[in-house]
């Protein structure tokens, strides 16, 4: 024997297999730990793409050169664009020169069909009313204001028509022998009928208004800029005068064809109301239109100028005004395809664009500010050209809006870069 104790031995063998349980353990644990590490690192989440956006800026447009008369005494009214042009002041959108009273000339037979309307009153634009034959003191009128340089249309003794053909002849051609004729016929007197006025323009509160006699001959019969807007909004709802305001021409019997002194309409949209001349300095126009400045309905306009050189340049001062109206309205750019609002970014070095998906203007007044609010979701895909959110612009009553998409695609982290960027990975 070699005197070795076998027991010991033994004990070697056991110690060696527990250190080889301990290894073979020691292994497996740390393959098991690296699989659960790759396992999670590849199928962790990661933080969402940081976002950057800005809002663009849109810079208003100039502002309207309103070309309101200032060397005569103006003013206009215009109906259908509060929200664009503001509130009026007293029926008053904008006024020129002095707001005193002057001589309306002409203007005074529209004041004269008015209250005429409302003493002896029509059923509708075409109802021709009651028949008026002229008697001799009626075709003395004629050679009265011919006489005075004024204009006049054949009345022959017993000659006859309705009061609306009548009437149509006292504004159309603007004869003041028919207007002091239909204002006796309707009242039996001068007298009555220039009491009858001074009510009316009481009841109607034009308390800036003095009306003599019915054609306007006399320099006395004067109005006020706010005062003719007023009537002429009257006169525009009274559907017979609104009816014959807008004729150009109409026959009239044993004269022939006679045209509208008011010249502009159809300009612009002109359709009526009355001019007005006393001579050099002193003519005059009372006026409506119906605008057409591109919006979704004509601006309903009534202006009137006072103390003009001529009626040419009462007329041209007109459209030039209306035309500066018109142009003050206009589509402006605000967006064009393409246009960079932002951008996405990931920590793996993915990033896409944020871009504007359509061209875009909007319909506005002058320099309306122009404001822009952007309002962007989470992609879902994260892939070129998705709807990302949308951007609105807000000019007075209208809005333009355009899509926002994505310009590029997020793509996802490599297993390389998952595994060596634990830090960046969510929790497991």
């Amino acid at each position: 024997m070699n005197g070795r104790d076998p027991r010991d031995a033994e004990r070697h063998r056991i110690r060696r297999r527990r250190a080889l349980v301990a290894v073979a353990l020691v292994l497996v644990l740390a393959l098991g730990a690296a699989g659960s590490y790759v396992w999670w690192a590849l199928t962790a989440p990661v933080s969402a793409p940081a976002v950057t956006s800005e809002t663009p800026e849109v810079v208003a447009p100039a502002a309207a050169q309103l070309a309101i008369p200032t060397e005569v005494a103006s003013a206009i009214s215009i109906s259908g664009a509060d929200a664009y042009l503001g509130a009026e002041a007293n029926g008053i959108w904008a006024a020129g020169g002095s707001g005193e009273a002057r001589s309306i000339a002409s203007i005074s037979k529209l004041i004269t069909a008015l209250v005429i309307l409302d003493e002896r009153p029509l059923a509708g634009a075409d109802d021709p009313g009651p028949t008026i034959t002229f008697d001799e003191a009626d075709n003395d009128l004629y050679d009265k204001y011919y006489s005075l340089g004024a204009t006049t249309v054949g009345m022959p003794t017993g000659s006859s028509m309705s009061q609306n053909q009548a009437l149509a002849t006292m504004l159309i051609p603007s004869a003041s022998n028919y207007a002091e004729a239909l204002s006796t016929w309707a009242f039996g007197s001068q007298d009555a009928f220039v009491g009858a006025t001074r009510r009316w323009l009481a009841a109607h509160g034009l308390t800036g208004t003095t009306i003599v006699e019915p054609t306007g001959i006399n320099p006395r019969n004067a109005s006020t800029p706010g005062d003719l807007v007023a009537i002429g909004k009257l006169a525009a709802a009274n559907p017979v005068i609104a009816r014959i305001a807008a004729t150009e021409s109409i026959t009239v019997p044993d004269t022939g064809r006679v045209s509208n002194t008011n010249y502009l309409l159809g300009n612009l949209g002109i359709t009526g109301l009355k001019t007005g001349s006393l001579g050099e300095n002193n003519s005059t126009l009372l006026y409506t239109a119906s605008l057409d400045v591109g919006a979704a309905e004509p601006l309903g306009v009534t202006g009137v100028v006072l103390g003009g050189y001529s009626g040419e340049t009462v007329g041209s001062s007109v459209l030039t005004l209306l035309a500066s109206i018109r142009d003050g309205f206009h589509d402006v750019p605000v967006a064009t395809a393409g246009q960079n609002v932002g951008s996405l970014s990931t920590p793996w070095g993915s990033t896409a664009q944020l871009v504007i998906g359509t061209d875009a203007s909007i319909f506005t007044w002058s320099d309306t500010p122009i404001s822009a609010t952007m309002e962007l979701t989470t992609p879902v895909a994260y892939t070129d050209g998705e709807v990302v959110g949308s951007i609105t612009f807000t000019a007075g009553p209208n809005t333009a809006t355009a899509p926002v998409r994505l310009d590029g695609s997020i793509e996802p982290p490599t297993d390389w870069w998952r595994l060596t960027h634990p830090g960046e990975l969510g929790q497991p």
